[in-house]
């Protein structure tokens, strides 16, 4: 498969190169979208992606859209012909065209939502008026609703003639005449059943999202219970529209690699690596790294404050990149734990202390592990002095930096914050100037520095 693919990237590429546009498009035809998404996404240049999708047929050209990430859709928007730009915005989905909007220019996307149609334009507008983090910005507000009164035969009906247009018909909300979610009913069972009983006699508890809700948590909740799709809600209970799992796995998918791309001390490229300019690579790094230099200072200060002491016991030099870096480690695996303990919902913000006390323990085990290595190997080559601090001191950074790394994301998600930001690389940071702080202090009092 991966043959075959290389083989149409480089005929592709060729084709380009010679500006042989109707052997291009013979190529793409050939394909399916999902293959043809791929071979944009490794097309290094954003013009020859944008000649690319404009030979497609207008039905492969919406297929690939759809497929594209949110990035690559808004590039693509600004290297498109008007004509070509103003068909594909009407005809996407509005929670779709919610979150392309969030992506382009403003110029762009105010002459976008001024050519809309005014039925389209006031949907997508709903959806911008929710905020950016919440479920709102992802829900589709096309939806097929069912009245408990209704009969089987009546509702098939309505589902046929309303259908079309919906985001899914698998499972269906149930209203009130206020638009007051009663509870859901899947069209299997509606196509199972007689055609005289009521939607009333089939439908269960619905599982409702708030649509002011944080856009992570909800999706998990939907992919947990494995819903087909969950109607939102707001203030009063209406519905406002609907959630569907694919739609749900997305937002986790993409908040998955946000929280990578963080742990990392980067930012989500938000498009395909290749398909990204090297100063869009730059700039999702640039900030962190500054960050973490500038911070890193505090270890040099450290270093400064104990010149001393080092110029008396220069072993003690060797073994700093131990400590910090075991150091460093505990903190990193006791942030990347809470931190995904608290994307499944497991701990919550107001668990702090007892998360923190866990994490002391915890820490204060691996620290005993180690400390015995530590001290038994030091004690051998130099002496059981010297072998007593290197013991005392990992079981003193390992006890730390497992409680800070795992309050840390705690205090994050109290104030709002991403527990990714303050995982990894500020907790590396942090524990390389405490724990030669308490390296330094032990050293001093054990061996009478």
């Amino acid at each position: 498969m991966d043959d075959e693919f290389e083989s149409l990237r480089a005929s592709a590429q060729e084709a380009l190169r010679v500006r042989d546009l109707s052997a291009v498009g013979e190529l793409l035809a050939a394909h399916d979208p999902p293959e043809i998404v791929r071979l944009l996404e490794q097309e290094p240049h954003a013009a020859d992606r944008a000649v690319m999708y404009r030979l497609l047929d207008r039905e492969s050209a919406m297929e690939v859209f759809e497929l594209l990430d949110t990035g690559m859709r808004a590039e693509l928007i600004e290297g498109l012909r008007d004509e070509d730009v103003a068909l594909i915005f009407e005809q996407i989905d509005p929670d779709d065209r919610a979150q392309l909007v969030d992506e382009l220019p403003a110029g762009v996307a105010k002459r976008l939502m001024q050519g809309l149609s005014p039925a389209e334009r006031e949907v997508t507008l709903s959806l911008l008026g929710y905020p950016r983090r919440s479920i709102g910005r992802y829900m589709s507000p096309e939806f097929v609703r069912l009245r408990p009164r209704l009969t089987v035969g009546d509702a098939l009906t309505h589902i046929r003639h309303r259908g079309a247009d919906a985001e899914t018909i698998y499972l269906l909300p149930v209203t009130d005449d206020a638009r007051r979610v009663e509870g859901v009913v899947g069209l299997r069972e509606l196509v199972m059943a007689r055609a005289d009983e009521t939607v009333a006699g089939l439908m269960v508890e619905a599982r409702t999202v708030r649509v002011t809700d944080d856009a992570e948590s909800a999706a998990r909740r939907i992919v947990e219970a494995q819903l087909l799709a969950a109607p939102v809600v707001d203030g009063e209970d209406r519905i406002v529209g609907i959630v569907t799992i694919d739609d749900a796995s997305r937002i986790l998918e993409e908040a998955d690699d946000e929280d990578a791309a963080r742990q990392g001390a980067a930012e989500p490229l938000r498009r395909p690596y290749l398909t990204t300019p090297v100063l869009g690579i730059v700039r999702s790094r640039v900030v962190w790294l500054l960050v973490l230099a500038v911070s890193a200072l505090l270890t040099v200060q450290v270093l400064g404050v104990f010149e001393a002491t080092l110029e008396e016991v220069v072993t003690l030099a060797l073994f700093i990149p131990l400590l910090t870096g075991t150091a460093g480690n505990t903190g990193a695996q006791a942030a990347t734990t809470v931190t995904r303990a608290l994307a499944l919902g497991e701990v919550r913000a107001r668990d702090v202390l007892a998360v923190a006390w866990r994490e002391v323990r915890v820490g204060f085990v691996l620290g005993a592990l180690l400390g015995l290595l530590g001290f038994a190997l030091a004690s051998l080559v130099f002496d059981v002095a010297f072998g007593a601090v290197i013991g005392l001191t990992l079981v003193a950074v390992c006890t730390l930096a497992a409680t800070v790394g795992g309050a840390m994301p705690m205090l994050a998600r109290a104030v709002r914050a991403d527990p990714a930001v303050f995982s990894t690389p500020f907790i590396s940071t942090f524990c390389d100037a405490t724990s030669l702080i308490i390296y330094f202090v032990i050293a001093t009092r054990i061996l009478g520095l």
